[in-house]
Protein backbone atom coordinates (compact mmCIF):
# COMPACT_ATOMS: atom_id res chain seq x y z
CA UNK A 1 0.00 0.00 0.00
CA UNK A 2 2.87 2.51 0.86
CA UNK A 3 4.53 1.93 -2.60
CA UNK A 4 0.85 2.40 -4.63
CA UNK A 5 1.16 5.84 -2.50
CA UNK A 6 4.63 6.52 -2.89
CA UNK A 7 4.30 6.03 -6.63
CA UNK A 8 1.27 8.28 -6.84
CA UNK A 9 2.58 11.40 -4.81
CA UNK A 10 5.79 10.99 -7.43
CA UNK A 11 6.02 14.49 -8.39
CA UNK A 12 6.32 14.06 -12.55
CA UNK A 13 9.52 16.20 -14.10
CA UNK A 14 8.75 19.33 -15.37
CA UNK A 15 9.56 18.80 -19.59
CA UNK A 16 10.61 22.94 -19.23
CA UNK A 17 12.16 24.55 -17.11
CA UNK A 18 12.92 28.11 -16.96
CA UNK A 19 16.68 28.52 -16.21
CA UNK A 20 18.79 31.88 -15.66
CA UNK A 21 21.91 32.79 -16.61
CA UNK A 22 24.09 35.72 -15.23
CA UNK A 23 25.98 37.67 -18.20
CA UNK A 24 28.90 39.59 -18.50
CA UNK A 25 27.00 43.36 -17.60
CA UNK A 26 25.21 41.77 -14.57
CA UNK A 27 22.20 41.00 -15.98
CA UNK A 28 20.18 37.54 -15.81
CA UNK A 29 19.43 35.90 -19.42
CA UNK A 30 16.22 33.69 -19.11
CA UNK A 31 16.26 30.59 -20.99
CA UNK A 32 14.00 27.71 -21.61
CA UNK A 33 15.27 24.48 -20.91
CA UNK A 34 13.57 21.45 -22.86
CA UNK A 35 13.81 18.02 -21.54
CA UNK A 36 12.33 15.65 -23.94
CA UNK A 37 12.64 12.16 -24.61
CA UNK A 38 15.84 11.56 -23.14
CA UNK A 39 17.28 15.06 -25.08
CA UNK A 40 18.21 18.85 -23.47
CA UNK A 41 17.30 21.80 -25.54
CA UNK A 42 17.12 25.37 -25.04
CA UNK A 43 15.57 28.37 -25.85
CA UNK A 44 16.68 31.63 -25.40
CA UNK A 45 14.23 34.09 -24.76
CA UNK A 46 16.07 37.49 -24.84
CA UNK A 47 14.40 38.33 -21.85
CA UNK A 48 17.18 39.93 -18.54
CA UNK A 49 16.52 40.07 -15.43
CA UNK A 50 18.33 42.95 -14.36
CA UNK A 51 19.99 43.87 -10.75
CA UNK A 52 17.48 44.99 -7.94
CA UNK A 53 18.27 48.83 -7.11
CA UNK A 54 15.23 50.20 -6.97
CA UNK A 55 11.24 49.19 -5.83
CA UNK A 56 11.29 50.35 -9.84
CA UNK A 57 13.59 47.41 -10.69
CA UNK A 58 11.60 44.88 -8.70
CA UNK A 59 8.89 45.86 -10.76
CA UNK A 60 10.43 45.72 -14.33
CA UNK A 61 11.78 42.46 -13.03
CA UNK A 62 8.48 40.62 -11.78
CA UNK A 63 7.35 41.66 -15.46
CA UNK A 64 9.73 40.05 -17.27
CA UNK A 65 9.74 36.74 -15.26
CA UNK A 66 5.68 36.83 -16.28
CA UNK A 67 6.19 37.05 -19.72
CA UNK A 68 8.99 34.44 -19.18
CA UNK A 69 5.87 32.00 -17.67
CA UNK A 70 3.47 32.82 -20.43
CA UNK A 71 6.50 31.95 -22.90
CA UNK A 72 7.13 28.36 -20.84
CA UNK A 73 3.16 27.62 -20.81
CA UNK A 74 2.84 28.54 -24.38
CA UNK A 75 5.42 25.89 -25.31
CA UNK A 76 4.00 23.47 -22.90
CA UNK A 77 0.33 23.46 -25.00
CA UNK A 78 2.98 23.35 -28.28
CA UNK A 79 4.29 20.25 -27.19
CA UNK A 80 1.11 19.00 -25.75
CA UNK A 81 -0.97 19.46 -28.95
CA UNK A 82 2.55 17.76 -31.02
CA UNK A 83 2.01 14.42 -28.64
CA UNK A 84 -1.55 14.69 -29.92
CA UNK A 85 -0.57 14.86 -33.77
CA UNK A 86 -1.23 18.86 -34.23
CA UNK A 87 1.46 20.63 -36.25
CA UNK A 88 3.01 23.64 -34.76
CA UNK A 89 5.82 25.77 -35.35
CA UNK A 90 9.12 24.91 -34.70
CA UNK A 91 10.09 27.22 -31.69
CA UNK A 92 13.48 26.29 -31.25
CA UNK A 93 14.52 27.70 -35.09
CA UNK A 94 13.51 31.12 -33.64
CA UNK A 95 16.33 31.56 -31.04
CA UNK A 96 18.51 34.82 -32.17
CA UNK A 97 21.56 34.39 -33.27
CA UNK A 98 23.37 36.96 -31.23
CA UNK A 99 21.76 36.34 -27.55
CA UNK A 100 22.48 32.76 -28.32
CA UNK A 101 26.24 33.45 -29.36
CA UNK A 102 26.16 35.69 -25.93
CA UNK A 103 25.17 32.93 -23.77
CA UNK A 104 27.72 30.50 -25.07
CA UNK A 105 30.24 32.51 -24.56
CA UNK A 106 29.14 33.25 -21.10
CA UNK A 107 28.52 29.67 -20.37
CA UNK A 108 31.90 28.70 -21.19
CA UNK A 109 33.62 31.23 -19.47
CA UNK A 110 31.88 30.71 -16.20
CA UNK A 111 32.11 26.66 -16.38
CA UNK A 112 35.30 26.09 -18.78
CA UNK A 113 37.61 28.70 -17.50
CA UNK A 114 37.96 29.96 -21.23
CA UNK A 115 40.51 32.54 -21.95
CA UNK A 116 38.85 36.14 -21.61
CA UNK A 117 40.39 36.60 -24.74
CA UNK A 118 38.64 33.74 -26.09
CA UNK A 119 35.45 35.48 -24.93
CA UNK A 120 36.28 38.48 -26.73
CA UNK A 121 36.51 36.72 -29.74
CA UNK A 122 32.71 35.48 -29.68
CA UNK A 123 31.71 38.70 -28.55
CA UNK A 124 33.73 40.11 -31.76
CA UNK A 125 31.75 37.49 -33.87
CA UNK A 126 28.68 38.58 -32.59
CA UNK A 127 29.30 42.48 -33.66
CA UNK A 128 30.56 40.94 -37.21
CA UNK A 129 27.23 38.95 -37.59
CA UNK A 130 25.36 42.39 -36.32
CA UNK A 131 27.02 44.49 -38.88
CA UNK A 132 26.53 41.78 -41.59
CA UNK A 133 22.60 41.10 -41.64
CA UNK A 134 21.79 42.90 -38.41
CA UNK A 135 20.96 41.86 -34.86
CA UNK A 136 17.41 40.32 -35.02
CA UNK A 137 18.65 37.17 -37.11
CA UNK A 138 17.22 34.05 -35.96
CA UNK A 139 18.42 30.40 -36.57
CA UNK A 140 15.63 30.26 -39.00
CA UNK A 141 17.55 32.20 -41.36
CA UNK A 142 21.21 30.49 -40.71
CA UNK A 143 21.77 28.36 -44.09
CA UNK A 144 24.43 27.76 -46.85
CA UNK A 145 23.38 31.45 -48.45
CA UNK A 146 23.62 33.17 -45.00
CA UNK A 147 27.08 31.15 -44.35
CA UNK A 148 28.59 31.70 -47.91
CA UNK A 149 27.89 35.50 -47.17
CA UNK A 150 28.91 35.84 -44.27
CA UNK A 151 32.66 34.38 -45.80
CA UNK A 152 32.49 37.10 -48.55
CA UNK A 153 31.83 40.05 -45.67
CA UNK A 154 35.00 39.27 -43.94
CA UNK A 155 37.16 39.80 -46.89
CA UNK A 156 36.40 42.95 -46.98
CA UNK A 157 35.20 43.40 -42.87
CA UNK A 158 36.85 46.47 -41.05
CA UNK A 159 38.84 45.27 -38.03
CA UNK A 160 36.31 46.49 -34.77
CA UNK A 161 39.53 46.71 -32.81
CA UNK A 162 42.65 48.57 -33.99
CA UNK A 163 42.90 51.36 -36.67
CA UNK A 164 45.89 53.10 -38.28
CA UNK A 165 45.79 56.54 -37.61
CA UNK A 166 42.03 57.67 -38.17
CA UNK A 167 41.67 54.94 -41.30
CA UNK A 168 39.81 51.31 -40.20
CA UNK A 169 41.90 48.38 -41.32
CA UNK A 170 40.46 45.62 -42.99
CA UNK A 171 40.25 41.84 -41.15
CA UNK A 172 43.97 40.21 -41.29
CA UNK A 173 43.49 36.52 -43.18
CA UNK A 174 44.10 34.88 -40.18
CA UNK A 175 41.47 36.95 -38.07
CA UNK A 176 38.69 35.83 -40.73
CA UNK A 177 39.51 32.07 -41.02
CA UNK A 178 39.34 32.74 -36.72
CA UNK A 179 35.91 34.59 -37.00
CA UNK A 180 34.58 31.94 -39.49
CA UNK A 181 35.91 28.71 -37.05
CA UNK A 182 33.93 30.97 -34.08
CA UNK A 183 31.13 30.95 -36.39
CA UNK A 184 30.89 27.17 -37.35
CA UNK A 185 31.38 26.43 -33.32
CA UNK A 186 28.40 28.22 -32.56
CA UNK A 187 26.47 26.55 -35.47
CA UNK A 188 27.67 23.23 -34.23
CA UNK A 189 26.37 23.81 -30.58
CA UNK A 190 23.01 24.44 -32.10
CA UNK A 191 22.63 21.90 -34.20
CA UNK A 192 23.11 19.39 -31.05
CA UNK A 193 20.85 21.85 -28.83
CA UNK A 194 18.23 20.86 -31.44
CA UNK A 195 18.59 24.61 -32.22
CA UNK A 196 19.45 23.73 -35.88
CA UNK A 197 18.38 20.52 -37.55
CA UNK A 198 21.29 20.62 -39.89
CA UNK A 199 24.23 22.86 -39.56
CA UNK A 200 25.18 24.35 -42.84
CA UNK A 201 28.84 24.94 -42.27
CA UNK A 202 29.46 21.23 -42.71
CA UNK A 203 28.32 21.74 -46.75
CA UNK A 204 30.72 24.41 -47.13
CA UNK A 205 33.26 24.00 -49.78
CA UNK A 206 36.90 23.72 -48.73
CA UNK A 207 37.94 26.31 -51.40
CA UNK A 208 34.84 28.68 -50.30
CA UNK A 209 36.65 28.60 -47.05
CA UNK A 210 38.52 31.88 -45.78
CA UNK A 211 42.61 30.45 -45.42
CA UNK A 212 44.76 31.15 -42.78
CA UNK A 213 48.33 33.46 -44.11
CA UNK A 214 51.45 31.47 -42.61
CA UNK A 215 53.28 33.49 -39.98
CA UNK A 216 56.54 33.68 -39.99
CA UNK A 217 58.39 31.60 -36.95
CA UNK A 218 61.23 33.35 -36.38
CA UNK A 219 63.93 31.26 -34.65
CA UNK A 220 67.42 31.56 -33.20
CA UNK A 221 70.59 29.42 -34.57
CA UNK A 222 72.84 27.58 -31.80
CA UNK A 223 75.33 30.41 -33.24
CA UNK A 224 72.84 33.21 -32.35
CA UNK A 225 71.98 31.44 -28.94
CA UNK A 226 76.11 31.52 -28.14
CA UNK A 227 75.78 35.66 -28.84
CA UNK A 228 72.79 35.80 -26.36
CA UNK A 229 75.00 33.70 -24.00
CA UNK A 230 77.56 35.73 -23.71
CA UNK A 231 76.11 39.45 -24.14
CA UNK A 232 74.62 41.29 -21.28
CA UNK A 233 71.26 41.10 -20.16
CA UNK A 234 69.99 43.84 -18.24
CA UNK A 235 67.56 40.65 -16.51
CA UNK A 236 69.54 37.61 -15.60
CA UNK A 237 66.72 36.04 -14.28
CA UNK A 238 65.12 36.45 -17.44
CA UNK A 239 68.17 35.81 -19.44
CA UNK A 240 68.08 32.29 -17.86
CA UNK A 241 64.41 32.15 -18.40
CA UNK A 242 64.57 32.52 -21.81
CA UNK A 243 67.22 30.27 -22.54
CA UNK A 244 65.95 27.49 -20.38
CA UNK A 245 62.95 27.83 -22.39
CA UNK A 246 64.99 27.61 -25.79
CA UNK A 247 66.26 24.30 -25.12
CA UNK A 248 62.69 23.02 -23.32
CA UNK A 249 60.39 24.71 -25.61
CA UNK A 250 58.17 26.03 -22.77
CA UNK A 251 55.60 29.08 -23.02
CA UNK A 252 56.21 32.08 -21.44
CA UNK A 253 53.36 31.71 -19.48
CA UNK A 254 54.36 27.79 -18.23
CA UNK A 255 57.67 29.06 -16.78
CA UNK A 256 56.50 31.59 -15.24
CA UNK A 257 54.71 29.74 -13.18
CA UNK A 258 56.67 26.24 -12.55
CA UNK A 259 57.54 25.56 -9.07
CA UNK A 260 61.11 23.84 -7.21
CA UNK A 261 58.13 20.65 -6.45
CA UNK A 262 57.25 20.09 -10.55
CA UNK A 263 61.01 18.83 -10.95
CA UNK A 264 61.38 15.25 -10.76
CA UNK A 265 63.54 12.07 -11.61
CA UNK A 266 62.10 9.83 -13.39
CA UNK A 267 62.81 5.97 -13.52
CA UNK A 268 66.47 6.30 -15.08
CA UNK A 269 67.41 8.72 -12.72
CA UNK A 270 67.01 11.96 -15.25
CA UNK A 271 65.43 14.88 -14.14
CA UNK A 272 61.69 15.43 -15.64
CA UNK A 273 59.73 18.45 -15.66
CA UNK A 274 55.84 17.69 -14.56
CA UNK A 275 53.22 20.71 -15.24
CA UNK A 276 50.00 21.47 -16.60
CA UNK A 277 49.95 23.95 -19.63
CA UNK A 278 48.48 26.71 -19.20
CA UNK A 279 47.00 27.25 -22.75
CA UNK A 280 45.75 23.59 -23.37
CA UNK A 281 45.34 22.43 -19.74
CA UNK A 282 46.90 19.29 -20.75
CA UNK A 283 49.48 17.80 -18.72
CA UNK A 284 53.22 17.42 -19.27
CA UNK A 285 55.76 15.09 -18.41
CA UNK A 286 59.09 17.01 -20.11
CA UNK A 287 62.84 15.60 -19.98
CA UNK A 288 65.27 18.02 -19.01
CA UNK A 289 68.63 17.68 -20.87
CA UNK A 290 71.65 18.88 -18.60
CA UNK A 291 72.09 21.97 -20.78
CA UNK A 292 68.87 23.02 -20.05
CA UNK A 293 69.36 22.96 -16.53
CA UNK A 294 72.14 24.82 -15.91
CA UNK A 295 69.76 27.71 -16.42
CA UNK A 296 68.14 26.84 -13.58
CA UNK A 297 68.49 29.64 -10.88
CA UNK A 298 70.41 28.47 -7.72
CA UNK A 299 67.32 26.79 -5.51
CA UNK A 300 69.66 27.91 -2.30
CA UNK A 301 66.38 27.46 0.53
CA UNK A 302 63.47 27.70 -1.68
CA UNK A 303 60.58 25.23 -0.97
CA UNK A 304 58.72 23.07 -3.75
CA UNK A 305 55.69 25.47 -3.64
CA UNK A 306 58.29 28.34 -4.91
CA UNK A 307 58.50 29.59 -8.31
CA UNK A 308 61.40 28.94 -9.66
CA UNK A 309 61.96 31.72 -12.28
CA UNK A 310 60.44 34.84 -9.89
CA UNK A 311 60.11 37.54 -10.17
CA UNK A 312 59.74 37.81 -13.83
CA UNK A 313 58.05 40.86 -15.70
CA UNK A 314 54.88 41.10 -17.55
CA UNK A 315 55.49 39.55 -21.45
CA UNK A 316 55.13 42.93 -22.83
CA UNK A 317 57.95 43.91 -20.48
CA UNK A 318 59.71 41.02 -20.84
CA UNK A 319 59.61 41.75 -24.63
CA UNK A 320 60.99 45.21 -24.11
CA UNK A 321 63.76 43.74 -22.12
CA UNK A 322 64.77 41.09 -24.80
CA UNK A 323 64.77 43.84 -27.65
CA UNK A 324 67.75 45.24 -25.72
CA UNK A 325 69.46 42.05 -24.98
CA UNK A 326 69.38 40.52 -28.44
CA UNK A 327 70.38 43.56 -30.15
CA UNK A 328 73.63 44.09 -27.43
CA UNK A 329 73.96 40.51 -28.66
CA UNK A 330 74.49 41.98 -32.11
CA UNK A 331 71.08 40.19 -33.74
CA UNK A 332 68.89 41.57 -36.02
CA UNK A 333 66.06 39.25 -35.73
CA UNK A 334 62.62 40.47 -34.18
CA UNK A 335 62.66 38.51 -31.27
CA UNK A 336 60.41 37.94 -28.90
CA UNK A 337 59.73 35.58 -25.82
CA UNK A 338 57.68 33.23 -27.84
CA UNK A 339 60.74 33.02 -30.17
CA UNK A 340 62.04 30.36 -27.73
CA UNK A 341 59.49 27.85 -28.36
CA UNK A 342 60.59 28.25 -32.03
CA UNK A 343 64.02 27.77 -31.35
CA UNK A 344 63.46 24.76 -29.32
CA UNK A 345 61.54 23.29 -32.13
CA UNK A 346 63.82 23.69 -35.11
CA UNK A 347 66.81 23.00 -32.74
CA UNK A 348 65.38 19.43 -31.85
CA UNK A 349 64.65 18.94 -35.58
CA UNK A 350 68.67 20.22 -36.77
CA UNK A 351 69.91 17.97 -34.15
CA UNK A 352 68.13 15.10 -35.40
CA UNK A 353 65.14 14.51 -33.06
CA UNK A 354 62.45 12.73 -34.70
CA UNK A 355 59.32 15.01 -35.55
CA UNK A 356 57.05 12.51 -33.63
CA UNK A 357 59.49 13.27 -30.36
CA UNK A 358 59.28 16.94 -30.95
CA UNK A 359 55.48 17.46 -31.21
CA UNK A 360 55.55 15.03 -27.95
CA UNK A 361 58.33 17.75 -26.20
CA UNK A 362 56.44 20.83 -27.63
CA UNK A 363 53.04 19.73 -26.31
CA UNK A 364 51.30 19.62 -29.92
CA UNK A 365 47.74 17.94 -30.22
CA UNK A 366 48.32 17.92 -33.81
CA UNK A 367 51.90 16.54 -35.57
CA UNK A 368 50.82 19.67 -38.39
CA UNK A 369 52.08 22.32 -36.42
CA UNK A 370 55.44 20.29 -35.51
CA UNK A 371 55.93 19.50 -39.51
CA UNK A 372 56.08 23.64 -39.91
CA UNK A 373 59.05 23.59 -38.08
CA UNK A 374 60.12 20.68 -40.14
CA UNK A 375 59.62 22.91 -43.48
CA UNK A 376 61.31 26.11 -41.59
CA UNK A 377 64.37 23.65 -41.31
CA UNK A 378 64.25 21.88 -44.51
CA UNK A 379 64.82 25.47 -45.94
CA UNK A 380 67.36 26.96 -43.90
CA UNK A 381 69.59 23.11 -44.94
CA UNK A 382 68.47 24.07 -48.97
CA UNK A 383 69.83 27.88 -48.30
CA UNK A 384 72.94 26.40 -46.44
CA UNK A 385 73.43 24.45 -49.45
CA UNK A 386 72.93 26.41 -52.14
CA UNK A 387 75.44 29.32 -50.71
CA UNK A 388 77.80 26.71 -52.48
CA UNK A 389 76.89 27.38 -55.98
CA UNK A 390 79.15 29.55 -58.05
CA UNK A 391 82.34 28.88 -55.53
CA UNK A 392 84.65 27.71 -58.21
CA UNK A 393 83.61 29.94 -60.97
Amino acid sequence: MSNKMKRTNTKPKEAIKIRFKKIANGNQSIYLDYYLNGKREYEFLKLYLIPEKTPADKIANEGTLSTANAVKSKRIVEIQNEMHGFKTTATRSKTNLCTYIELLANEQLAKTGIKRSNYQHFLQLKNHLVLYKGNKTDFSKVDEVFVQGFIVYLKTAKNLNFKKGKDPVILAKNTQLKMYNKLCYILQQAERAGILAKNPAKIIQTADKPKALESKREYLTIEELKQLIHAKCSNRNLKAAFLFCCLTGLRFGDVKKITWGDFHNDSNGDMELQFRMQKTKGQMYLQVSNEALKWLPERGTASNSDLVYTPLPRNDHANETLKRWVTAAGITKPVTFHCSRHTAATLNLTLGVPLEVVSKLLGHTKITTTQIYAKIVSEARRAAVDKQNGIFE
